[in-house]
């Protein structure tokens, strides 16, 4: 069964751009490389990020980006303004969090057919459903997710949505080097009449990265293309100055059932090689639908900040 991405973003080629890590619509100035800094130091890397919509009149593009913070007042959720023909349009600013404080948040998610819903995934495994209105992000629900194993640390949460209208959700335990593959899990997703997430029964699967090697994360994060297939990002690092290197690849398949009751996980061995990112440490990563494989990444590089680049990583 094939899944398609509710949003009605452009195909457009996203350039991100430079920003300043503090102040409300910071005016942000090109950088080189492909690779746009949207924060300056370790509170302002990008730990997950989440479109919110489609293209305005303009041509810009709108994202969340959360933050792996864990201290009371710091910054939880940003959110980027960037035009693709004009970088030097692009902003960034601090949006107010109202509601249970998280600690640690890697992983950020629209929800299908609910504008202005959004699930936030802490690394312990809380689930956050939150409602964007203007610069508030308010808490709606707060509650785990289902079968966490012992020690588990999530980095990774994805959407998607059957074309009978049911939502799978598929998130990872990021895993740590060659003793510890990560944990890849799917359940059908809904919102109860209470406001409330609920998860159906789980399926489970092994994945290891190819690449990077050592004391890798081998799911930094995760995406589900409009087909169904599982893309993850993978990292390493040797410490908050690096160096960091990342990979993204094809893990396997997810869809549901006929009935929406049941999800269907396939995690495989890369087919292809992964696309390498040396430098960086991506632990974002979100497929854009329709736009012939373009996907929007995301970097945490510790004491070097934050990065966001578009790369066609998607198309395989």
């Amino acid at each position: 069964m094939q899944l398609r991405r509710t949003s009605l973003l452009s195909a457009a080629l996203v350039t991100l751009a430079l920003a300043a890590p503090a102040g409300a619509g910071t005016r942000a100035a090109p950088s080189a490389g492909g690779w746009q800094q949207v924060g300056g130091d370790a509170k302002s890397g990008v730990s997950g990020l989440a479109l919110t919509g489609g293209a305005a009149a303009d041509g810009s593009l709108r994202a969340l980006i959360v933050h792996d913070n864990k201290k009371p007042g710091e910054r939880r959720l940003s959110r980027v303004a960037f035009h693709p023909a004009a970088p030097k349009d692009t902003t960034v600013e601090p949006l107010a969090w109202d509601g249970m404080e998280p600690k640690d948040l890697e992983a950020i998610e629209a929800v299908p057919g609910s504008p202005g819903d959004f699930v936030a995934l802490a690394s312990r495994g809380l689930v956050y459903r939150l409602h964007l209105d203007g610069d508030t992000a308010r808490v709606l629900d707060v509650g785990p997710l289902p079968a966490i194993p012992e020690g588990a640390n999530f980095e990774g949460f994805a959407l998607g949505t059957a074309a009978h209208g049911g939502t799978v959700a598929v998130w990872a335990d990021r895993g740590a080097g060659a003793d510890r593959p990560a944990t890849v899990f799917a359940a059908p997703f809904s919102v109860n009449e209470y406001g409330e997430v609920e998860f159906g029964d789980v399926r489970q699967a092994e994945f290891r990265a190819g690449y990077p090697k050592g004391e890798v994360r081998h799911v930094s994060d995760i995406s589900v293309t409009a087909s169904g297939r599982v893309m993850v990002s993978s990292a390493a690092d040797a410490g908050d100055d690096g160096p960091f290197a990342s990979a993204v690849s094809e893990a396997g398949r997810v869809s549901l059932n006929a009935s929406g009751s049941r999800a269907n996980l396939r995690i495989t061995t890369p087919r292809t090689a992964p696309e390498k990112f040396e430098g960086r440490k991506i632990e974002a990563l979100e497929c854009l639908p329709g736009a012939d494989g373009l996907a929007l990444l995301g970097t945490d590089d510790e004491n070097l900040g934050g990065y966001v680049k578009s790369a066609r990583v998607c198309a395989r």
